[in-house]
């Protein structure tokens, strides 16, 4: 197994810190905090962010040319993701679309759904959000009860969805919802519903971090037209498991690269309190960055495996549990040291500190739980890896 890059893939990287060195106006981390912006503008700077790394042919690289691809490699997407975190580059608008809904219609679409949805998609024209997690269905998915009843053609969505990305600023949801009662996982389906329409209620969540990045939405007999069915009738579930396969992989280096970079954060402010010297703090701070060199090594072997044309198997919710509780254990770690100095809000660039680690560490808070719980990730690894026997 080959844990480094080639040539080839180096010269990539250089392309894209070039790129960014030319086309990053100033970092997210400034950019979020100039008093003139508020949650919507700052979705347009997403946009246009967005926008720009279409026109530069940075976005679905590793999709078919005819879809606006390259036919890169996910060893050079994650590349790409890594280099745009060390940037502090903005987030782009539509990453649910591009990440999950866009390889799902690639693999199980319609040619006409695909040249309806794809470009817009790209180019951030359209913004979309998922519809998968219900109040009583999240890590259990397929205990969803949204039902989506034939209307001739068409079909009518009744019911709701919570912990919609971006749903308050969002054009078009794709949904999962119930079309077979009495089938759990074969009476899923898999549907394009567009928010503009009456029947589809969204409303802003407040979270524990004080932002309302995420929404709730209410459908009460929404349109669902027949021609937006991904796959065939009963086929949601197993579009989703393709769609919840894409989560992973392209960015093994993303989470290392953003806590190196919350590590740093963390060393300059204790420099600056002389707190650095203490050894007891430089033995807490050197645990952090052996664990974050682990994490990487674990993301280096997971890009070994897709190279090899290997798809990633169940280990990489080792991957998952990882990551997501080394960034509490990172953040906590930062409230402990840096005493009341990290209550303080970040603030515009060369005032105060770069991390808000009061909001970094309630944003970890979530991690455990998103994109499959730390519980069901060991249940996986235990049943999937191992290979333990399962309690009777």
């Amino acid at each position: 197994m080959d844990l480094g890059f080639t040539a080839e893939q180096e010269s990539f990287r250089i392309e894209v810190r070039d790129w960014l060195a030319q086309n990053l106006e100033r970092p997210w981390r400034v950019e979020s905090r100039d008093p003139s912006h508020d949650a919507d503008s700052l979705v347009e700077v997403r946009r246009r962010w967005q926008s720009r790394l279409n026109d530069a042919g940075y976005l679905g690289m590793s999709w078919p040319q005819e879809w606006g691809g390259r036919g890169a490699s996910e060893v050079e997407q994650a590349i790409l993701q890594e280099e745009l975190i060390r940037a502090d580059a903005p987030g782009i608008v539509n990453g649910l679309g591009l990440g999950l809904l866009a390889p799902a219609l690639i693999h199980h679409g319609t040619e006409e759904q695909r040249r309806r949805f794809i470009p817009k998609m790209l180019s951030a024209e359209e913004i979309w959000c998922q519809g998968f997690s219900e109040p009583g269905a999240g890590s259990d998915l397929a205990a969803l009860r949204t039902q989506a009843e034939p209307d001739g053609a068409d079909y009518r969505i009744t019911g709701q969805k919570v912990w919609t990305t971006f749903g308050p600023w969002s054009d078009w949801i794709f949904v999962l919802a119930r079309t077979d009662p009495e089938d759990r996982h074969g009476g899923i389906s898999f549907f394009l519903v567009p928010i503009d329409q009456p029947g589809v209620e969204v409303r802003e969540l407040k979270q524990i971090t004080g932002h309302s990045e995420f929404g709730e939405v209410f459908f009460d007999g929404a349109l669902a037209k027949g021609e937006h069915l991904v796959g065939k009738v009963g086929e949601g579930w197993r579009i989703a498991m393709t769609v919840l396969g894409f989560e992973r992989g392209a960015a093994s280096l993303a989470p290392p690269a953003s806590y190196e970079r919350q590590i740093d954060g963390m060393i300059a402010a204790l420099r600056e309190t002389g707190e650095y010297e203490n050894p007891s703090v430089r033995e807490k701070v050197g645990q952090l960055l052996v664990e974050n060199e682990v994490m990487r090594a674990n993301g280096m072997r997971t890009l070994a495996t897709l190279a090899s044309g290997q798809a990633p198997g169940p280990e990489s919710s080792i991957e998952k549990i990882y990551w997501s509780e080394f960034h509490q254990r990172l953040t906590d770690t930062a409230l402990d040291l840096l005493g009341p100095k990290a209550q303080l809000e970040a603030g515009p660039q060369g005032a105060l500190q770069d991390v808000n680690w009061g909001y970094e560490y309630l944003w970890s808070r979530a991690g455990t739980i998103y994109s499959g719980s730390s519980e069901i990730q060991r249940n996986i690894i235990a049943k999937r890896v191992l290979h333990l026997p399962t309690a009777r």
